[in-house]
C-alpha cells in the first residue's frame, strides 16, 4: 500500500473564480495556470462542513472534455490531503451530470458508504479542446448543484486563499480499469474506486419507465429512431440503454463515441449545432437521403440537455415539458399515482402553466438555474420541471436529464401506439404536439442569442431597458410606432423570486414585458459562457384559436421580434445586426 504525506503549498488568489449558475467555467488555458484549479478545489473544501470532507465519500467525474483526466488526478490528491475517505470515479473519468446526481442519491459502496457530494467536470454545451472551455462545479448530498450560500462562500474563499493541501506522493490512478486503489495517509486509509459509469443510472431508469413497452415500440418496423450524442458523454448511456437494453439498432446512434473536443463540434443540442441529426430528420436545408426517422433526439456534452424531433418536425423545449407533464400519469409508471406539482424557469414559455391549470396542479415559476427546482423537489412540491434551454427533468434526481426526457417521449409514443403497432399508421411526434395545441392552445416561441457581446455594452443595454420600464405609457407609445397591431404592455419589471421553501430572495433575474394578450418579451444576461456576455431575448405569443396554431413560428412572431430588437436598441448597443443563434 502506498503511503502518502500531506504538503501545504503556498498560493495566491486568482481574480474571477466566481461560480455561476453552473459552476466555474473558463478557457482551458486559464485552468491550466499553475495552482488555478488547486485554489478552487481547496476553496470548495474550505466552504463545506467538516463532515462533508473528513471521512467523506466524494464523486469526481465529468463529460470527458479536454483536461478532465488531468483535473481528476489533481482533485484526488487534494481530496486525500484534506481527509476525504474515498473518491468514486466513473470509468475513464466519465459520468453524465444526471448520472452523478443519481450516484450521489442511489449508489451504496461495498462498505455501505454513500457519497456526500461531487466535483463535476463539465462546461455543459460549450465546446471542448485545448483552446476551448473547461468547467467545474460542486453538487451537494441531495445530488443537486451547491446552493448560492455555498457558492458565495467558495468565491469568498478564492479571494483570500493562501495555501492548499496536497498529497503529491499519490501516483496517478488508472481511470480505465474498474477496481479500487488503496493508500494510507496521516489520517488513515484513502481509497479511489473506479466503477462502471452506466450501471447506477440504468438501474434508476428501469424503476421509472416501462422498458418492455418501449422495447415493443422500438422493435416495430414502422418506428424508426435516431439519437445523436454530439460526441459527448451521453454516447455511453445511449449504447447501454437504447441498444443493449431496448434493442435499438446500433446504426440508429450517431456521434456516440465521447471525444475530448466533441469531434471539433459544438455539443449543444439545437437546430444550429446538431446539424447531422437535423439533416437526417428532414429539417435541414437540403433533402435527406431516404425517408427521415419517426423520432430523433440529441444531447449536449454532459447529457443533461435534450432536443426532441419528429419526422420533419421540431418540438420546442417549452412544449416538450408541457407535453410530458400532460401525459406523464398515463404513460410513465413512476408518475402513475399523480404529480406533486410542476415548475418552469421564468424565460420558458407558459405552455406548462396552461397544463397545470387544466390538471389543477401546483405551479411554480423560478429563476434560471436547476437549484431552484431542487429546493421545490426536496420539499415534495414538484414532480416535473423544465427550462427553454433544452433542459427537462423530474424529481428522480436533482439535475436536468437528457436521456430521461428521451425515455419520457418514447414512453408517450409507446402508450399512444400500444394498440397500433400492427396497424397501418403510428401516432407520430407531430400528431401528439398538434393534439396538445388543439387542447391547450399554442405558445409561439423563439429565442435569440447574442454570444460573446462586449460585457460593458451588454450591461448598458440591460440598464436602458430597466430605465425604460419606469413609464409604461412611453413604452407603449414606442411599441405602437414600431408595430401598430402589437398589443399594449400591461406589466414591465425585473423578475424577482421568493423561494417558497427557504424564503430566500433572488433579484435581477431577467427583464420582462408582459402584454395584454398573454404575449411576453424577456431579456436576460446568461452566465453560462466562458468569456464576454451572452444576451438572450425570449419572444412568446399565445394563440388559443386552434385554427391558427399551424402558422410558421418565425412569421407569427415577426412583429414582436421587431419590437424586441428596436425597444432594446440591440444593434445600437451591441453592433450586431443578427443573433448568433436563433432557436
Amino acid at each position: 500500500m502506498v503511503m502518502f504525506m500531506v504538503t501545504r503549498k503556498e498560493t495566491t488568489p486568482f481574480e474571477g473564480q466566481k461560480p455561476g449558475t453552473s459552476g466555474l467555467r473558463k478557457k482551458v488555458t486559464v485552468f491550466k495556470q499553475p495552482n488555478y484549479l488547486h485554489n478552487f478545489v481547496q476553496s470548495t473544501f474550505n466552504a463545506l462542513a467538516a463532515d462533508q470532507v473528513k471521512g467523506a465519500t466524494i464523486v469526481v467525474s465529468g463529460d470527458g472534455r479536454y483536461f478532465s483526466k488531468d483535473a481528476i488526478q489533481i482533485i484526488i490528491k487534494i481530496a486525500a490531503a484534506n481527509g476525504v475517505r474515498r473518491i468514486w470515479v466513473g470509468q475513464n473519468g466519465l459520468l453524465s451530470t444526471p448520472a452523478v446526481s443519481a450516484v450521489i442519491r442511489e449508489r451504496v459502496g461495498a462498505d455501505e458508504s454513500q457519497a456526500t457530494g461531487a466535483f463535476i467536470l463539465t462546461a455543459s454545451h460549450n465546446p471542448g479542446g485545448p483552446h476551448e472551455d473547461f468547467g467545474i462545479k460542486y453538487n451537494m448530498e441531495n445530488g443537486g448543484p451547491a446552493p448560492e450560500a455555498v457558492t458565495e462562500k467558495i468565491f469568498a474563499n478564492t479571494k483570500i486563499i493562501k495555501e492548499y493541501l496536497i498529497a503529491e506522493d499519490i501516483p496517478d490512478v488508472n481511470l480505465s480499469v474498474i477496481g479500487v486503489s488503496s493508500f494510507d495517509g496521516p489520517e488513515g486509509p484513502f481509497d479511489v474506486e473506479v466503477f462502471d459509469s452506466t450501471s447506477d443510472y440504468v438501474k434508476l431508469m428501469k424503476t421509472i419507465f416501462d422498458f418492455v413497452s418501449i422495447q415493443k415500440l422500438l422493435s416495430c418496423p414502422k418506428f424508426t429512431f435516431c439519437y445523436d450524442a454530439l460526441h459527448g458523454v451521453a454516447g455511453i448511456y445511449a449504447k447501454r440503454i437504447f441498444v443493449e437494453e431496448l434493442g435499438a439498432n446500433e446504426n440508429s446512434l450517431i456521434n456516440c463515441t465521447p471525444k475530448e473536443d466533441f469531434g471539433g463540434g459544438h455539443p449543444d443540442p439545437n437546430l444550429t449545432y446538431a446539424k447531422e441529426l437535423v439533416a437526417r430528420m428532414g429539417l435541414g436545408k437540403s433533402s435527406p437521403q431516404g425517408e427521415p426517422p419517426e423520432f430523433g433526439a440529441a444531447a449536449d456534452g454532459d447529457a443533461d440537455r435534450n432536443m426532441i424531433l419528429g419526422k420533419r418536425f421540431f418540438v420546442t423545449p417549452s412544449d416538450s415539458v408541457a407535453i410530458i407533464a400532460a401525459n406523464a400519469v398515463q404513460a410513465i409508471p413512476y408518475f402513475n399515482s399523480g404529480l406533486k406539482g410542476v415548475a418552469r424557469s421564468m424565460p420558458t414559455s407558459a405552455a406548462l402553466d396552461v397544463v397545470a391549470k387544466k390538471l389543477h396542479l401546483k405551479f411554480f415559476e423560478v429563476p434560471t438555474g436547476w437549484k431552484f427546482f431542487g429546493n421545490l423537489m426536496d420539499a415534495g412540491l414538484c414532480s416535473i420541471c423544465g427550462e427553454e434551454s433544452f433542459g427537462t427533468g423530474s424529481d428522480h434526481i436533482r439535475e436536468k436529464d437528457g436521456i430521461w426526457a428521451v425515455l419520457a417521449w418514447l414512453s408517450i409514443l409507446a402508450f399512444r401506439n400500444k394498440d397500433k403497432l400492427d396497424g397501418e399508421k403510428l401516432v407520430t411526434v407531430e400528431d401528439i404536439v398538434l393534439q396538445h395545441w388543439a387542447t391547450h392552445g399554442r405558445h409561439y416561441y423563439t429565442r435569440y442569442d447574442y454570444e460573446n457581446v462586449d460585457a460593458g455594452a451588454a450591461k448598458e443595454l440591460m440598464a436602458h431597458l430597466v430605465n425604460q420600464q419606469s413609464s409604461l405609457p412611453d413604452v407603449n407609445k414606442i411599441i405602437k410606432e414600431i408595430g401598430p397591431d402589437v398589443p399594449n404592455v400591461i406589466q414591465a419589471d425585473e423578475f424577482e423570486y421568493k423561494d417558497p421553501v427557504d424564503g430566500s430572495i433572488s433579484k435581477h433575474q431577467g427583464i420582462r414585458y408582459l402584454f395584454e394578450d398573454g404575449s411576453r418579451l424577456v431579456f436576460r444576461l446568461s452566465g453560462t459562457g466562458s468569456e464576454g456576455a451572452t444576451i438572450r431575448v425570449y419572444i412568446e405569443q399565445y394563440e388559443e384559436d386552434s385554427m391558427k396554431t399551424r402558422r410558421d413560428s418565425q412569421a407569427a412572431l415577426a412583429p414582436l421580434v421587431d419590437v424586441a430588437l428596436k425597444l432594446s436598441k440591440m444593434q445600437e448597443f451591441t453592433g450586431r445586426s443578427a443573433p448568433t443563434v436563433i432557436t
